[in-house]
């Protein structure tokens, strides 16, 4: 079984050599890039990757372009921000001996403000990344969180994979506003109209959910942080979808 490493990029420059070494163990690496004005491609190219460009238009079709490349038995997605650890890539290497399955999910530590954050919903954040070529593809409506269309049975990795997002507060902002308006824009396609009700009881069923539920209180201020910051954007989600309704 061969397998191939799937790098998407943009202007990532300051990630892709460390990604690219830590899935040497793989066959081929390919990087898809969406024309990064950078030198993303020259240190990828440097690095030994094979690099293939297309525009970018939303990360489900991109994800599903770069499948269509690839000449392996299976395909592992990893983002330039991610890092694969040699216990996690001896664990890939004897999953893809397995005859029946088609994809594997695998556990993932983020690192949020460079702390590693196991609480409020961000871990074990099971990623379905090792697929099977051509019993796999992504749904092309989940633009944003992509959601994989899998035939035939799923397997669980016990290692994580390393994923360091958010590097400061600003950066977390960008994301998650980017993030809220395109969960408004699916909201308003369904019909949804905010009520009165929903700006007050959804923020705080979130940060009930992300504080209480899912523990976040047990990693301290980051916690108590995280958890306030995303049912903040819960609000800002609601704001968006009245501003679409308004538009109308």
């Amino acid at each position: 079984m061969t397998l191939t490493a799937i790098i998407l990029t943009r202007n990532e420059s300051a990630h892709i050599q460390e990604c690219i070494a830590s899935v040497a163990f793989a066959d081929s690496v390919l990087v898809f890039d969406s024309f990064s004005s950078d030198d993303t491609v020259e240190r990828a190219r440097h690095a030994g990757a094979q690099v293939v460009q297309r525009a970018f238009d939303h990360y489900a079709n991109q994800r599903n372009a770069a499948l269509e490349n690839v000449r392996a038995d299976w395909a592992l997605f990893v983002d330039a921000d991610e890092r694969i650890t040699p216990e996690l890539a001896a664990e890939i290497q004897q999953a893809v001996q397995q005859p029946h399955y088609a994809g594997w999910e695998i556990p993932r530590h983020n690192y949020i403000f460079g702390k590693l954050t196991l609480w409020a919903g961000w871990y074990p954040d099971y990623q379905l990344r090792l697929l099977r070529v051509g019993q796999a593809r992504y749904d092309p409506l989940r633009e944003v969180h992509e959601v994989v269309l899998l035939d035939g049975a799923k397997g669980t990795l016990k290692n994580p994979l390393l994923h360091y997002n958010y590097r400061d507060l600003p950066h977390f902002i960008d994301k998650q506003r980017r993030y809220s308006a395109y969960e408004a824009s699916i909201l308003y396609q369904a019909g949804v109209r905010p009520k009165l009700r929903n700006y007050v009881l959804q923020p705080l069923r979130q940060f009930k959910w992300r504080y209480l539920d899912l523990q976040g209180y047990r990693d301290g201020w980051h916690g108590l942080r995280l958890s306030t910051l995303m049912a903040w954007y819960e609000f800002k989600k609601y704001l968006r979808l009245r501003q679409l309704w308004q538009q109308t």
